[in-house]
């Protein structure tokens, strides 16, 4: 499958009626959140859709706010949250694709950037291979969260 099919893009309106029909397994939904529980946002908050052939088939988060220093001291970083692929479409390579176009889409959108952290709950093994296959690196940073250890990743931009 070519990454030229998967693009990514702010959210606008007209993804909302797509995004409503997302749905996850009980043993994802743990680890993140669907895209309706993310409509209100803050300043500083950017919600990002994961399109093929211009339909959403996934969503996250990147912020530039003051929760960003919690992960890393670099004042040029942006935190990446709440990835999620609808549950119908995993399995076809949107999240490795979504997440190997996110360098250039940070330098084309947001050019004062130069590094995405996160963090991946210890149990998600599945994210923590996908991060790791498209160039994430543990930085060996621990963080408890609201369902325990989580490892914080960088990927410099």
């Amino acid at each position: 499958m070519s990454s030229s099919i998967v693009e990514l893009t702010i959210y606008k309106p007209e993804h909302l009626e797509s995004m409503n029909k997302f749905s996850l397994p009980n043993e994802q939904i743990q680890f993140t959140a669907l895209p309706t529980d993310i409509l209100e946002v803050t300043e500083g908050q950017h919600r990002i859709v994961i399109l093929s052939h211009g339909q959403p088939v996934g969503f996250f988060i990147l912020h530039a706010t003051d929760r960003v220093k919690e992960y890393t001291d670099n004042k040029h970083a942006l935190l990446l949250t709440a990835l999620s692929i609808n549950h119908s479409e995993q399995g076809k390579g949107y999240a490795k694709m979504g997440m190997q176009r996110l360098k250039y889409f940070v330098n084309q959108t947001f050019p004062n950037y130069n590094e995405i952290v996160l963090a991946v709950n210890h149990k998600n093994l599945a994210a923590q291979k996908l991060y790791e296959k498209v160039g994430y690196i543990d930085t060996g940073r621990r963080k408890i969260g609201s369902i325990g250890e989580q490892y914080i990743y960088s990927y410099p931009i």
